[in-house]
């Protein structure tokens, strides 16, 4: 009865507690993103010191995520996976013993970095296992599941939570117990999903030379497969504006009137949008057309509602419900992206690993971008500049959508696919 129901919404039943490991891991890496930069400001960093520790973090993840395809055929998923539950653990260990407690920056930069190297090997890794095991006809429902399971954990249950942990437990208490939901998510991710022998992303080797050699692959790929590059490059675009309002955002809203606990809030109804709508876009890009999906619903729609998330609270103040509904229409939004995890490995289908590690990369790259971006203009050009750079970047990313086209054999299954649910 339950696969029954699983199937209905289209959940493969046997790789549910990855998703559930993957959800429930992402609490623990995204309680902190909303405040903790506001935290280490009121705590005596600049924002521009801020903004290097999380510009330093995303290259990090850019570079853990760019690896995470390769590693995930060279290791296999679960290998790979566990290395990241290993690395964002020691790197939370430090941070919170020693770099945090001395604001000292050479001691917070390495090792919150090596925080960040934790979670791209463990959720992308499984994103690449998935890749393998669903069928082509319904790998956007499938990837549109692994973003709602990890937008879920990162953005929406880890941003409410801490609305709710932080006036009982304090902000260090609070990211001590980031831990707990990271060992809870490996146990379930890891050890009880129960593996797909027939699916195994790992690949055989002969000598180590070859397994170096793939891993180059990993960046050959997209000047072999250019359409593979500029997908990367649109999947940075993606959510390098939701990173990098992280670094500026909290302290502009609590600047128009809104308190900590209702900026959490509003963050995390823009998060909780993305979340529904990551399968609902998924489900459209398997329908209409992943390419299109892409360009208009996420480049296009971004453009427009980004630059909401700046002139609404300024023209209105601080509306509570007007400013949360333009950032669940941002969230909605930003979802439309989802179905480039279905197309850039469909553009590679022998190498579907080293496809995933460039839209991985991108989505790393995401991360060092939008605090990096901030941190370079924000004292020249201000909020409102910064807003608009970003909405720029989103117009951009739609123009971009158009070189992106899949060889023949795989529009057929599209059309196909669109046919058999009419």
């Amino acid at each position: 009865m339950n696969q029954g129901l699983l199937g209905k919404v289209g959940m493969d039943p046997k790789m549910a507690l990855g998703y559930l490991g993957v959800m429930i891991f992402m609490i623990g890496e995204g309680l902190e993103l909303g405040w903790l930069s506001s935290y280490l400001i009121d705590s005596g960093l600049t924002v521009q010191q801020s903004a290097l520790l999380f510009s330093v973090y995303g290259f990090a993840v850019a570079i853990a995520a760019w690896l995470s395809g390769v590693l995930a055929e060279i290791l296999g998923a679960r290998r790979a996976m566990i290395w990241g539950v290993a690395l964002f653990t020691a790197g939370t260990l430090v941070f919170l013993t020693a770099g945090i407690p001395t604001m000292n920056l050479g001691i917070m930069i390495p090792t919150y970095a090596l925080r960040g190297l934790g979670y791209p090997l463990f959720a992308y890794s499984f994103l690449v296992w998935l890749t393998y095991y669903a069928p082509q006809e319904k790998l956007g429902t499938a990837v549109g599941w692994f973003w709602v399971s990890f937008a879920a954990g990162l953005n929406v249950l880890g941003a409410y939570y801490s609305s709710f942990a932080l006036p009982y437990l304090g902000e260090i208490r609070t990211l001590w117990s980031a831990l707990i939901f990271t060992v809870l998510g490996a146990a379930v991710g890891i050890f009880l999903n129960k593996e797909d022998k027939s699916s195994n992303s790992k690949k055989r080797f002969e000598t180590k030379a070859d397994a170096l050699k793939y891993i180059a692959k990993g960046i050959t790929i997209a000047f072999e497969k250019p359409k593979v590059g500029i997908g990367g490059i649109v999947r940075t675009i993606n959510t390098a504006g939701a990173y990098g309002i992280v670094v500026f955002m909290p302290v502009y809203m609590m600047e128009i009137g809104f308190t900590r606990t209702e900026w959490l809030q509003i963050y995390g109804a823009l998060w909780t949008s993305n979340v529904i709508f990551n399968l609902i876009f998924g489900i459209v890009g398997d329908k209409l057309g992943w390419r299109n999906t892409v360009m208009w619903f996420g480049g296009v729609g971004c453009g427009i509602t980004f630059a909401g998330l700046y002139y609404v609270p300024y023209f209105m103040g601080a509306n509570y419900w007007a400013t949360t509904a333009i950032a669940i229409a941002f969230g909605a939004c930003l979802a439309a992206y989802v179905p480039l995890s279905a197309l850039i490995p469909s553009l590679a289908p022998g190498n579907r690993g080293a496809a995933m590690s460039i839209l991985n990369l991108g989505a790393g790259l995401s991360t060092f971008i939008g605090p990096v971006i901030v941190g370079a203009f924000i004292g020249s050009v201000g909020v409102v500049g910064i807003i608009w750079i970003f909405t720029g970047l989103h117009i951009v990313s739609a123009l971009l959508m158009k070189f992106v086209t899949l060889p023949k054999d795989s529009l057929d299954i599209e059309v196909k696919t669109y046919k058999a649910a009419q």
